[in-house]
């Protein structure tokens, strides 16, 4: 028998050569494939937990927004207006009276630079709640009040700190050449701060 073998017409290959190339590749890519595809269900599945709470959480939300409407709707009819006005009034004078002076004080103290003082404090809550304090200072330089608007901002007690206004003034006291007016939040703290901080 007499096989004919023309290898200018059929060159040979090495097929287990190009399926070891190849299949090692797609192998690789499969297991690419996998990797990507679990990795997006388990991003899924986090998704839809995430989905739930927000919705459950909504559901809270909007059942807390409904009670506080059905409250005010009692509060504000006629029949109850005394009792929300005093209410009101008691709820404002709680909230000022729970200012602490000396805390106040104590917590100017410790931001204070040297060679300036207060002339005035005013309290004053915000429509958020939140207590205001409009400063008037006094000093020898503005860079003393650019000083303290720095270490109030360094400060937990105080926040949102600005000047307002600047003035320069015929020396009513030695040294107090320029006035500021300074407006900052004030954040109470608790009595007994743990480890001593302020």
């Amino acid at each position: 028998m007499r096989l004919d073998i023309n290898l200018a017409t059929h060159p040979y290959e090495d097929e287990r050569r190009f399926w070891l190339r190849w299949g090692t590749a797609l192998a690789g890519l499969l297991a690419l494939t996998l990797v990507l595809v679990a990795t997006t269900a388990l991003f899924w599945y986090s998704a839809s937990r995430d989905r739930s709470v927000i919705r459950q959480t909504e559901e809270k939300i909007a059942e807390r927004d409904q009670e506080q409407q059905a409250a005010v709707a009692l509060l504000n009819q006629p029949e109850n207006a005394t009792v929300r006005d005093r209410a009101l009034f008691l709820n404002g004078l709680f909230q000022r009276k729970s200012l602490s002076w000396t805390k106040v004080l104590e917590n100017l103290e410790q931001v204070m630079p040297p060679r300036l003082h207060v002339v005035s404090i005013h309290p004053q809550v915000t429509p958020d709640k939140e207590l205001q304090l409009k400063l008037v200072v006094a000093g020898e330089s503005r860079e003393r009040a650019i000083e303290l608007v720095r270490n109030m901002e360094n400060s937990r007690r105080f926040q949102q700190t600005q000047i307002e206004q600047e003035t320069t003034v015929t020396a009513q006291a030695p040294g107090d050449n320029v006035q500021f007016d300074i407006s900052t939040l004030y954040v109470p703290g608790p009595e007994n701060p743990p480890g001593g901080a302020r």
